[in-house]
């Protein structure tokens, strides 16, 4: 059965001159842009989801540019889109609902951060007994600091599919998707 593919938050803020850019997100948003592609010519569902802060959040706010999806991986007209305001998808929206309703099937997960909604999202996707698969060229990161300690944004990103994977979560790439 083919998967669901669920695209998180690969909107505008994410790029370069965004309100909050992360490392990579045109190559990420390019790799989900080819597996959006080839789920579309495989008749399989795709789920967009959207975050929303309130305005003063920062970044991702409701009626600003930077809120909006980026172009190429844009939903169709027949593609559910879910808005959010968590970085778990699953937290006051009915995207588990709509899974369930669309049978038993595995998830393919691409989008934006690694490190907070992919990651929140996937995490709780398991704990809800999904079968789900990370496209990890497909998502994006950023800087990071703690403890006066900078992580580059593609460490971030590597140490959170790093850990995904060990959590349960399959981690693939966007050429091992389109390629069957």
């Amino acid at each position: 059965m083919q998967p669901v593919l669920v695209i998180i938050d690969i909107q505008r803020d994410y790029f370069p001159g965004g309100r909050h850019p992360l490392v990579g997100p045109d190559a990420a948003a390019d790799a989900a842009e080819r597996v959006l592609s080839w789920q579309r010519r495989q008749g399989a569902p795709v789920i967009h989801v959207r975050h929303e802060s309130p305005a003063g959040g920062g970044f991702l706010e409701v009626d600003t540019d930077g809120a909006e999806i980026d172009p190429r991986v844009a939903p169709a007209a027949d593609e559910t889109v879910i808005v959010k305001h968590a970085p778990n998808s699953f937290v006051g929206t009915d995207l588990d609902d709509r899974l369930r309703a669309l049978g038993d099937r595995p998830l393919l997960v691409a989008g934006m951060m690694t490190s907070m909604c992919v990651d929140a999202t996937v995490r709780a996707a398991i704990d809800r007994g999904y079968d789900v698969t990370v496209v990890g060229d497909a998502c994006a990161a950023p800087d990071l600091t703690h403890d006066g300690v900078e992580v580059d944004g593609r460490t971030v990103h590597t140490a959170f599919l790093a850990a995904l994977s060990g959590a349960g979560a399959t981690v693939t790439t966007s050429a091992e998707v389109v390629a069957g």
